[in-house]
């Protein structure tokens, strides 16, 4: 009944707040150098505590400088967290990093604010990843949709992403998330038990890519989208 699909909405919201401020930020804040397994098994117990399953497909390049993913709910970034334990840095636009509590785990978790009303966004961008690669040696996790979507189509994605991937030479990584918005449906606010999947692509050497590997990287992860769900039924 759609009235415990609303509760359970509720009751997951709550979940992902309360372990982000109680557990999440203190721990990361006293315990700094264990960052990569605090991240992990926190969001696997939050992922838990809502119902949900993270299962993979394919592998994850730990190889990889930056990790492309479509985008629908929170639990996108949870549950990625929680099936591999490859400490990343994810972008977050700007606002977000003025929250009370989220905004706090993005700023001790060292994760690049993106300011998309600056004129100067690009440059700082580039250096943030550049940044990530050298001196932090941390991948970078990505929404080059730029929002949430709420149908199956990806949205247009952000030149961003690509001037950035071919101005570095970056090694990219798509990631295809299914189920996500059945775990927890912000767009309607209702909640269910379900599995969310990863699926990992093959990495892209920009470096040696060909000239439309922007382009093609979308029309694969649209294919495994439209795949999922006429043959599992799997929303993204």
């Amino acid at each position: 009944m759609k009235i415990f699909a609303k509760i359970r909405f509720y009751w997951g919201a709550f979940v992902i707040s309360f372990n982000t401020a109680v557990l999440m930020i203190p721990a990361l804040m006293l315990l700094g150098r264990y960052k990569s397994s605090i991240v992990h098994y926190i969001n696997a117990v939050t992922l838990w505590m809502i119902g949900g399953i993270a299962l993979k497909k394919g592998k994850l390049d730990k190889d990889a400088d930056m990790y492309v993913m479509n985008h629908q709910s929170i639990i996108d970034i949870i549950g990625l967290e929680a099936v591999q334990n490859n400490y990343l840095r994810w972008a977050a636009k700007k606002e977000l990093f003025d929250t009370p509590w989220f905004g706090n785990l993005l700023i001790h978790g060292e994760m690049i604010s993106v300011d998309r009303g600056s004129k100067s966004a690009l440059i700082k961008f580039i250096k943030d990843v550049k940044e990530s690669r050298e001196i932090y040696k941390r991948a970078v996790a990505i929404f080059p949709e730029g929002t949430r979507a709420k149908n199956q189509k990806l949205l247009p994605f952000k030149s961003g992403t690509k001037i950035i991937a071919e101005k570095l030479g970056l090694k990219v990584q798509p990631i295809v998330i299914t189920g996500s918005k059945k775990l927890l449906n912000e767009h309607d606010k209702t909640a269910h038990s379900a599995k969310v999947y990863y699926h990992f692509l093959p990495t892209i050497d920009v470096s040696n890519a060909d000239k439309n590997w922007y382009e093609k990287l979308k029309d694969d992860m649209q294919e495994v989208i439209d795949k999922e769900f006429e043959e599992k039924g799997r929303s993204r």
